[in-house]
């Protein structure tokens, strides 16, 4: 009984740490040359990508996940971390195989072209297993933990799952999804940017286990990637198809996000700190 409880400290090994730190560094890299950069795809990056609303998605993700890796470092808790793993592994997973779908339309000879497929070849299975060596301590939940309340935690799951819904739709169907998107795709950046929307796997989590720490750091990585692309939107507003009803969907949910994620956070951080003192 004794080893059993000792398994379940909750602690996040020094191995995820190392492979935090490892990944780190070329999302931070990856950011600076796709959202500062955006029309210099053909020379900067792994391939050439149009318009620029797509590469300035991929960096906002990219930003979320060095935001999320640089916090693994420090994070006590590796129920904090679960979710993002999950979902990390599954986008690492879907660039994986749309690499190799779509080989021909990279640049080979550009040295970020080796570091992509480096990358998204092993960071699948690297993270996957950071996940089953941590899933070991994972601790249960205690009675006095705080938890979403029943609305909370299925606004909360709902949005993942339908995020979730339209990444795999937009790898699965491109040729579907593509002529309803609010900007223009082809059929690689459409499975790119459904990988993307398939980190919203981490808030399907709440629908099994919504404990506040489960959510909250999930909820800061999702609204800093959200308010970066929504600036994106705002450097690019010629390139939206305006006619398209998706268009607006896509910009209310997203401020949507924004404003439920900030009432959760006042909710459950400002409030209960007030509470507290």
């Amino acid at each position: 009984m004794a080893a059993a409880r000792a398994s379940q400290d909750d602690r996040v090994l020094r191995g995820t740490r190392a492979l935090s730190a490892f990944i780190a560094p070329f999302l931070i890299v990856a950011f600076v040359v796709l959202y500062v950069f955006p029309a210099d795809t053909e020379r900067l990056f792994a391939w050439t990508i149009h318009p620029t609303m797509t590469p300035m998605v991929l960096a906002s993700a990219y930003f979320g996940g060095f935001s999320f890796f640089v916090r693994a470092l420090w994070e006590h808790r590796w129920t904090t971390l679960a979710p993002g793993f999950l979902s990390v592994g599954l986008f690492a997973t879907l660039l994986g195989v749309a690499t190799i779908i779509h080989w021909d339309r990279f640049n080979h000879q550009h040295f970020a072209f080796w570091l992509w497929v480096g990358l998204y070849f092993t960071a699948p299975f690297l993270v996957a297993l950071a996940y089953l060596a941590n899933r070991r301590h994972a601790a249960p939940a205690r009675p006095d933990e705080a938890r979403l309340g029943r609305g909370s935690r299925w606004a909360v799951g709902s949005v993942g799952a339908a995020a979730l819904a339209t990444g795999i739709s937009m790898f699965l169907a491109p040729a579907v999804m593509i002529p309803i998107w609010p900007w223009m795709l082809t059929p690689l950046t459409c499975r790119v940017v459904g990988a993307i929307f398939c980190l919203g796997a981490a808030g399907v989590v709440t629908l099994t286990d919504p404990r506040w720490v489960t959510v909250r750091m999930m909820l800061q990585v999702e609204a800093l990637m959200v308010a970066l692309m929504l600036v994106a939107a705002l450097r690019a507003p010629a390139e939206f198809a305006t006619d398209r009803p998706l268009t607006w969907l896509m910009l209310i949910g997203f401020i949507g996000v924004l404003c439920g994620s900030a009432a959760l956070w006042f909710r459950h951080e400002v409030r209960q700190r007030g509470v507290a003192t």
